[in-house]
């Protein structure tokens, strides 16, 4: 089946300098970034509060 890819890929004129640029761009680009779910709820829910009253 490999061989098969790499015959279309010839006759369509795609070069193997392509594909290897294709799986730098993968491997750069198709990691997981960073988890934004946390900032789904607005910020000053997700703050811990910091204002301590001092009553005596």
């Amino acid at each position: 089946m490999k061989q098969l890819q790499k015959w279309f890929d010839l006759i369509a004129g795609i070069s193997e300098e392509e594909q290897r640029k294709l799986a730098i761009a993968h491997a750069i680009f198709g990691q997981r970034g960073p988890d934004l779910s946390g900032l789904n709820r607005p910020a000053c829910w997700r703050r811990s509060s910091h204002v301590r009253l001092n009553r005596r």
